[in-house]
């Protein structure tokens, strides 16, 4: 059954998007600023998302920690996915030694559990965005590479390859012209889905404490910071979680349908 085209799921990500890098331009309150009076203030007309234990208002908190999930998102994405693909690429290509050292350095990465590496990784550095973009990508690269290799080895098997091999045609012009076009799909599939890991990742270091530092802030150190008043204060970690929740839930089903595009190109 061909899945439908996700309209829904991409409106709610631009939605999300737009409101995390246009929303100060609309909504002028600080989300720094401190108010004694409305402590953990409920949703209500002039605070639309509540407030949080110190009286900071959570609709600013949620656009300003939406910039940092989303940057830290999509920047672990790019540079994992840009690893996984030179380095499945290069395996599925050369072969040989190169893929008998690609396969060995990918099991040692896989030894040990992905969140734990990226634990031990976060615990010898202070974390903030840059370094969190770099540590989520180092641990994040082996899936994609993984699939690019698998699919790299097929089509290094085709005649076609084999010809301008003999022919001596070089090969970065055999890769660029030939495997990356073939490749983007898969390569896309990878992306979306190393966008939603990367976020999730980041929340769950935020949530132990070992994400973005104050003042600085992100969705997952907002609903950490909620955690300790649950019970007395839902819309503290209930809205940054629904923004985690969402944009997850957006991307993953844009990669099934990115996913089924690439199959139904493969079968022709």
């Amino acid at each position: 059954m061909k899945p439908k085209f996700p309209v829904l799921s991409i409106s709610i990500l631009l939605g999300i998007i737009l409101l995390s890098f246009l929303g100060p331009l609309f909504y002028h309150v600080s989300p720094f600023e401190l108010d004694k009076e409305v402590i953990l203030d409920p949703p209500n007309l002039q605070h639309l998302l509540g407030t949080d234990r110190l009286g900071r208002d959570l609709l600013a908190r949620i656009i300003q920690g939406g910039q940092v999930s989303l940057i830290i998102g999509v920047g672990s994405a790019v540079i994992a996915s840009l690893i996984g693909l030179l380095f499945g690429v290069s395996a599925g290509y050369f072969k040989g030694l190169f893929d008998k050292s690609f396969v060995m350095i990918v099991d040692l990465f896989l030894t040990f559990p992905t969140f734990f590496l990226l634990l031990a990784l976060v615990s010898y550095v202070s974390a903030s965005t840059l370094i969190l973009i770099i540590v989520i990508s180092i641990t994040g690269w082996m899936g994609t590479s993984r699939l690019i290799r698998a699919e790299s080895y097929r089509i290094a098997n085709q005649p076609y390859i084999k010809v301008l091999t003999i022919a001596k045609v070089s090969n970065l012009k055999i890769i660029f012209k030939y495997f990356f076009p073939l490749l983007t799909p898969i390569f896309f599939v990878s992306f979306t889905f190393g966008v939603s890991g990367a976020i999730l990742a980041e929340s769950g270091l935020s949530y132990l404490g070992l994400g973005v530092t104050p003042p600085d802030m992100s969705w997952g150190s907002i609903l950490s910071e909620g955690k300790s008043v649950m019970e007395i204060a839902w819309w503290v970690s209930f809205f940054p979680g629904l923004m985690i929740f969402l944009v997850t839930f957006s991307l993953i089903q844009i990669s099934d349908y990115l996913q089924h595009i690439s199959n139904q190109k493969e079968s022709l």
